[in-house]
């Protein structure tokens, strides 16, 4: 796990000195908070801009995401910022249409923007550390919509192998959806929820509450279990509707 380095620590004491622009929350593992705006996501590193700075420029930082306990998205609406180097998707705003005549005075009918969706990757274990569950470090709110995607193989032990569909004969009488095959990838959005969703290979939905997402494998026992499976999280940005 890489540690944060001197200059983290700095930039740190120096966010809290400043009233932030944006509101995205970065909470980090050693206690420290940024207040910032999450811009993207590369070779396992947050890009983060911060402060208001002089005639309107700011700074940006690298945090990587080993460092993160956990970050939550503003609720104001600000949307992931777009370049070349950031895993997002974003539609432009297409123009209002012009009227002939200042009467009738038409109503603006701009459509509304497409969401934008924040690209996070997560290695989600199948054995029974922290419990079974792997913190995926996204704070999600209620109404936002995720989609994610995973991948890979995993051992469930005398079960055998799995990929993240499950094995749908498997007897298991003890997997916490009991409809849903075993070994197949589940989440759950808080610590205290028994909600969970199956995901599978692929999912996407809305947050029904608020809480940190957590990434599991639906199984009874897993302590004979080894390996991993590969998930990629798409987040929608800024203010759920």
């Amino acid at each position: 796990m890489k540690t944060l380095r001197p200059s983290m620590f700095a930039l740190a004491l120096i966010l809290a000195l400043v009233v932030p622009t944006f509101a995205d929350t970065i909470k980090l593992k050693d206690g420290s908070v940024i207040h910032g705006q999450v811009i993207g996501f590369k070779d396992g590193q947050f890009t983060i801009l911060i402060g208001a700075g002089a005639k309107g420029r700011r700074g940006r930082t690298l945090v990587y995401v080993e460092d993160i306990d956990s970050i939550e998205f503003d609720s104001s609406g600000a949307n992931v910022a777009g370049n070349s180097d950031i895993n997002t998707s974003e539609s432009a705003n297409p123009p209002s249409r012009p009227t002939a005549t200042p009467e009738p005075v038409e109503t603006n009918t701009q459509a509304a923007p497409a969401p934008t969706f924040f690209t996070i990757k997560v290695s989600v274990r199948a054995d029974n550390t922290n419990n079974g569950w792997t913190n995926s470090g996204l704070v999600v709110r209620r109404g936002q919509r995720l989609r994610i995607t995973s991948s890979g193989r995993v051992d469930l032990g005398r079960r055998g192998f799995s990929t993240p569909t499950g094995v749908p004969m498997a007897n298991d009488n003890e997997r916490l959806m009991r409809t849903e095959p075993t070994g197949g990838l589940i989440g759950v959005i808080g610590d205290d929820n028994d909600d969970f969703v199956f995901i599978g290979a692929k999912h996407e939905f809305v947050a029904q509450r608020d809480g940190v997402l957590f990434l599991g494998v639906n199984e009874g026992d897993l302590t004979d279990n080894r390996g991993s499976y590969d998930v990629v999280i798409e987040a929608e940005a800024g203010s759920p509707r």
